[in-house]
């Protein structure tokens, strides 16, 4: 037997994500699939079914639109159809075209897609080409799924003469009614109606003799009639004639309609099975987004890697209560097959088995699963599990001899291909007997081979697992300090119970809780004690882990910054280089060329004094007018000092560098500061605080004095900026300047390029924008342009 007990799926609560999916199928046809979900071994059928799902996760996220509705289920039609001298109704008709029509946009949409859902277009063998039965309906068919006026010559004629007849007892009843209620003979807000299959008028039953004709029926009161008039009996008649007619044309084309599908009977149940096939890989798919589910990867070798997996229905149930799940990080291997888990009671040993049990036992039945991408599974043959009370009544089974019944099973059958679990191991009996058999059974386990889970509260397994080749320890941790459970496995190590701390907690008297220290012996008492320790030491090493990793992180912004600052200086540097080599270039090349023509036009004047001598003076005044001046320019100084204890929101000068800048927090000796869009940590004894009106004033100065060319900016400006490949350092001054210049340019709307990749690059010009001042907005690309790889930027007005 490869699946161990019979209600297997019950005890992990399959069932219950059995449920979830057949939910998400809109018909029948799908719904039945989900009763034939079930475990298989079969690692090719397994690939096929986890890569259909993925590609129909896909076809969903992407948004492609794709048949959503009328996955109908025609099969009773088609076995009422097998019978000769039958035929289907309209309304069967009108079902079974809108199943046909769902169908057709699958295939389209599969034919078109070919190479990206490769497993989902080879489903497309079960249907065949050429159902020209829509076709077929379609001409005896309106929209609405009644039979058209024109569906044959003969109803046609019919329904013509049956419209004219119809038009004329009317106009006759019409005019008998008029004459009645003018005389009083009828009741008040009365009409004209049908009893019968024939047009009547009521009458108050006072006067229904004044009236010649027949009464077809009365009112509930007894006070009025409804009465056929003498003079439209053979109108009637004839409309009731024309009616039969009519129906019998119906029946006649129905049934010409219902013995052309016969013949297709065979290729729409295969048609129809493709359309419930994918009814139900899309209600898996549907389900694997709510999940968050991935296909990972399927090893050949025995090995269970697992990163973060989840409990999909505990993770549901724990987001209505708006908490978060916790999720399991477990590797089994052929070294380390069998986990023995450890723990304080309520710290999420079960659950951790549970979350194991369920999601290995939906792999293996081709659903995707709640666990990160790079996570690795491997298929098991058998699927073994012992949770909960099995006692029986019935048989005279007690709790722990249904568990033992469990482990004779377990023994027998287990090999290197089965996967077991076990929740609370070796209880229900004396604990010093039901430790040893536990032991016995679990050492014969370990020699079949198998892959497996168990949970235990008995010191002698703990120690066991830490001596015996093929097992290891597992220990559900626990805040030692608030003596609350975490709910995380740690692989490696033995759990303890707590059991005597949490007794203290809850308010057990000190004088019980050290009588029963005393009862299970120093021994134990210590290896408790120093399981304790191990546990403080660790949550201590991470708290420390976690404080170098945040210092980590905040030296490496800094040291961006640092770079960029840095980036800004050697660039402007260059600018201001290469103008000045501009400048000296023309200067010296206007020059030269007045040398060359003094020289020139004393040779052509044949060395004239007077004309010499005007030459020289002309290019003495060139050599006047290039020459620098003697006083440099002095600026004003707009700074003003004003002294005094320096606190948040100052504004400051360093004195080193006269770099001007506005204080945000002062801690002890140190003041973080804002110098422009840069954050900085600077000591106070390098502050001076300046008066905020100079501060203005200067930054007025400095605007005069840098220009903007707003027309060769304009020309160059491109709404787009590609920052693929860029390094982190790069990206600050680029993105910044990019938002500068599109703001003062007064473009409305951006795009920053970015690409998806791990998502730095993407938060790095996220938080630049957020920081802006000029920005208002900024969001995702349309998917179909980029998505998340593609950051739109709106400005302020």
């Amino acid at each position: 037997m490869k699946l161990y007990p019979d209600n297997l799926e019950e005890k992990i609560d399959f069932d219950k994500i059995k449920d979830l999916i057949r939910q998400e199928c809109t018909g029948v046809l799908g719904a039945d699939f989900v009763k034939k979900i079930a475990f298989s071994k079969d690692r090719r059928l397994l690939s096929r079914l986890l890569t259909q799902t993925e590609e129909f996760r896909q076809i969903l996220v992407s948004g492609d639109p794709f048949p959503s509705n009328n996955y109908i289920n025609i099969y009773p039609y088609l076995n009422k159809a097998k019978i000769e001298g039958t035929f289907l109704f309209e309304e069967d008709f009108h079902e079974i075209r809108l199943g046909l029509k769902t169908l057709a946009g699958c295939v389209l949409f599969f034919k078109k897609n070919a190479e990206e859902y490769p497993q989902l277009h080879q489903l497309l063998g079960m249907v065949e080409e050429d159902i020209l039965l829509e076709f077929s309906i379609n001409k005896v068919l309106d929209d609405k799924g009644k039979i058209k006026d024109n569906a044959s010559k003969e109803l046609n004629i019919v329904r013509t003469q049956l419209a004219y007849e119809e038009n004329r007892i009317r106009k006759v009843l019409d005019s008998i009614y008029r004459s009645a209620k003018s005389q009083g003979f009828t009741p008040e807000d009365a009409s004209i109606t049908i009893r019968g299959g024939r047009m009547v008028i009521p009458v108050l039953a006072e006067y229904k003799r004044r009236i010649k004709g027949f009464i077809h029926d009365e009112s509930a009161t007894g006070q009025t009639v409804y009465l056929e008039p003498a003079e439209v009996l053979d109108i009637n008649n004839d409309i009731k004639d024309l009616l039969y007619m009519e129906r019998r044309e119906v029946q006649k084309i129905l049934t010409k309609l219902t013995d052309e599908l016969r013949e297709y009977i065979p290729t729409l149940r295969r048609a129809f099975y493709f359309l419930g096939m994918i009814d139900f890989i899309r209600a898996k798919a549907k389900f694997a987004i709510k999940i968050n589910g991935i296909n990972p990867e399927m090893v050949k070798e025995r090995e269970m890697s697992w990163i973060k997996a989840r409990h999909p229905l505990l993770e549901m149930s724990l987001k209505q209560q708006q908490k978060e799940i916790v999720p399991v990080t477990i590797k089994l291997d052929p070294n380390n097959r069998v986990l023995v888990i450890s723990g304080p009671n309520a710290g999420g040993k079960s659950v951790t088995l549970k979350t194991v049990a369920l999601v290995q036992f939906m792999y293996q039945c081709g659903l995707l699963v709640p666990m990160e991408p790079k996570s690795k599974c491997a298929i098991f043959d058998q699927f073994f599990i012992d949770i909960g009370d099995e006692q029986n009544i019935e048989n005279d089974l007690s709790t722990y001899s249904s568990h033992l019944m469990n482990m004779k099973h377990f023994t027998f059958y287990a090999n290197k291909k089965t996967l077991f679990f076990i929740d609370e191991f070796g209880t229900g009996t004396e604990p010093q007997f039901g430790g040893a058999i536990a032991e016995a059974i679990l050492i014969a386990l370990n020699k079949s081979g198998a892959f497996g889970l168990v949970t235990t509260h008995y010191g002698n397994l703990k120690q066991l697992a830490s001596k015996s080749q093929g097992m290891v320890n597992g220990a559900m941790r626990f805040d030692v300090d608030r003596l609350e459970p975490l709910y995380e496995l740690e692989i490696g190590k033995p759990g303890s119970s707590f059991a005597f701390e949490i007794a203290g907690k809850i308010g057990i008297p000190k004088e019980i809780v050290l009588h029963a220290k005393a009862q299970i012996g120093e021994t134990r008492v210590r290896y408790d004690k120093l399981l304790l320790k191990v546990e403080s030491e660790k949550s201590k090493y991470e708290n420390l882990m976690a404080e170098v990793e945040r210092k980590d992180r905040l030296l490496a912004i800094k040291l961006r910054e640092y770079n960029s600052l840095k980036a800004t200086l050697d660039s402007q540097q260059k600018v201001i280089l290469n103008e000045a080599k501009a400048q000296a270039k023309v200067l010296l090349d206007d020059t030269n060329r007045k040398i060359e023509n003094t020289i020139r036009s004393i040779k052509e004047s044949q060395a004239n004094k007077e004309a010499t001598k005007q030459i020289r003076k002309e290019l003495d005044e060139h050599k006047e007018a290039i020459k620098p001046e003697k006083k440099p320019v002095e600026r004003k100084e707009t700074i003003k000092v004003v002294g005094g204890t320096i606190t948040a929101g100052d504004q400051v000068r360093i004195k080193d560098n006269g770099a001007l800048a506005e204080v945000l927090e002062i801690k002890g000796k140190q003041a973080s500061v804002t110098i422009g869009d840069l954050k900085s940590t600077v000591k106070l004894n390098r502050l001076e605080k300046i008066s905020n009106t100079s501060l203005k004033k200067e930054k007025k100065a400095i605007a005069k004095r840098i220009s903007y060319d707003t027309s060769s900016k304009m020309a160059n400006f491109s709404p787009n900026l590609d920052i693929r490949g860029k390094r982190g350092e790069e990206v600050f001054m680029l993105v910044q300047n990019f938002i500068d210049d599109a703001f003062m340019l007064g473009i409305n709307d951006v795009k920053v390029i970015h690409g998806k990749g791990d998502g730095i690059l993407r938060e790095l010009t996220r938080n630049l924008l957020r920081e802006s001042s000029s920005v208002a907005g900024f969001s995702d690309e349309h998917a179909d342009r980029g998505g998340s790889g593609v950051t739109l930027v709106q400005f302020k007005d």
